[in-house]
């Protein structure tokens, strides 16, 4: 496989195809967590070319004890209240040396444990009074709290029909922004009644609410606290917010941008943060449909998601390349989307994350394959992206105050 190059003018901005084995490996060989998560054969030729992640990155995820809250250009240092626990590591997490993400999560979805971490960290960001923070600080604060959460590649791939995976127990690059997007949403929109009462229910309860429950969707348990954050997360993920079949999912990061924006759930700042257009065409999932099991399962999903594709490859994308990400940082507040752009042909975002301002610097807050949890880079994301063989560049979205 030819790593695919983007240009901006004369200048080269991203990798090409031939050049020298980077100091630094990519620390998602998934590719995009949600796109690549069924490729294994993929991830092994990735490895090959260094966008898989063969060696963790530096210890690219250490954890702090302090918080930061962004403040204009500067940043307010302040000590962070005590989270809710995060699950422990598993074995096995971490993804294997031959570029294969790993053997996939470890953990049902759906049932009484992931329930229980949604009532917490609700709880949890009320009871610390953060259910009046702005979107953006609600969100950098709640994610912090799944510091240490395993990563765990295919959460989504549930067997059977599409439907609604509720998984917190593990979590890939993707599922921590949405979820954790989820959960700052569920915060500013719910009534009180299921915010300040958000109580992990008693195991008899939690038996009964999840009968019919399906691959962890509670829209009919009669559950209202469950059906308003399954709601929620439907939204995010699917396009329009409708769960339909495979094809709805939202497969391409930087459709899920799109979509999402167009939904009025965030904003994407990329082309005014002087973001050039990213002409390099999407059709990786539909050039590689052996690697995924819906497609080879009903042909008609691949023609749904050949003209999905077209439609996006119709429209302009924006990034900033990844030279130009330090001089915009100061524009960029905690808890941003933080898409890494590609340079693998037909795919448009390998990694996803949460910015973070940490000591005056602007970090990543996300789910690494390699460091194998949850974590904060340990480099600022500028320097990051200039690391990272197959990244050249961030898409950037500001997610929209709740109605």
């Amino acid at each position: 496989m030819m790593l695919a190059s983007r240009t901006d003018g004369p200048g080269e901005v991203g990798a090409v195809a031939g050049d020298p084995e980077p100091t630094e490996r990519d620390d998602d060989a998934d590719a995009g967590c949600r796109v690549l998560r069924r490729a294994r054969v993929i991830h092994r030729r990735l490895a090959v070319l260094c966008v898989c992640g063969l060696v963790a990155c530096g210890g690219d995820s250490q954890g702090s004890s302090e918080s930061e809250r962004s403040n204009g250009s500067s940043t307010v240092s302040e000590p962070a209240a005590s989270p809710p626990s995060s699950p422990s590591v598993t074995d096995g997490n971490a993804g294997s040396l031959a570029g294969d993400p790993g053997p996939g999560p470890t953990t049902l979805p759906g049932t009484d444990a992931d329930w229980a971490l949604v009532a917490e960290k609700v709880l949890w960001a009320v009871d610390q009074g953060y259910a009046e923070l702005d979107i953006g600080d609600l969100i950098a604060r709640i994610g912090e709290t799944f510091v240490g959460t395993p990563y765990a590649p295919y959460t989504l791939e549930a067997p059977g029909d599409e439907a609604l995976v509720i998984e917190l127990e593990e979590l890939d690059c993707v599922t921590f922004v949405e979820n954790v997007l989820a959960l700052a949403r569920f915060v500013h929109m719910a009534p009180d009644n299921l915010t300040t009462t958000a109580r992990p229910r008693s195991s008899d309860d939690q038996r009964a609410g999840n009968r019919g429950a399906g691959n962890g969707s509670d829209a009919n348990t009669g559950d209202p606290q469950r059906a308003l954050f399954s709601g929620i997360l439907q939204d995010i993920r699917y396009r329009g917010g409708v769960l339909g079949e495979y094809p709805s999912r939202l497969h391409y990061f930087s459709e899920w941008i799109s979509d999402n924006d167009g939904m009025g759930l965030m904003r994407d700042l990329s082309r005014e943060l002087g973001g050039v257009v990213d002409d390099e065409p999407i059709d990786f999932m539909t050039t590689h449909s052996d690697a995924y099991r819906q497609l080879g399962e009903d042909p008609s999903f691949l023609t749904e998601l050949q003209q999905v594709e077209a439609r996006l490859n119709a429209e302009p994308r924006y990034f900033v390349p990844e030279d130009r990400i330090a001089s915009v940082a100061e524009q960029i507040q905690d808890g941003d989307i933080i898409a890494a752009t590609s340079t693998v042909e037909g795919l448009d975002i390998a990694h996803t994350g949460i910015a973070l301002w940490r000591n005056g610097r602007l970090h990543l807050l996300h789910a690494p394959l390699v460091d194998g949890v949850v974590g904060i880079s340990e480099v600022p994301l500028a320097e990051r992206i200039l690391r990272m063989g197959g990244q050249d560049g961030v898409m950037v979205a500001r997610p929209t105050k709740v109605r």
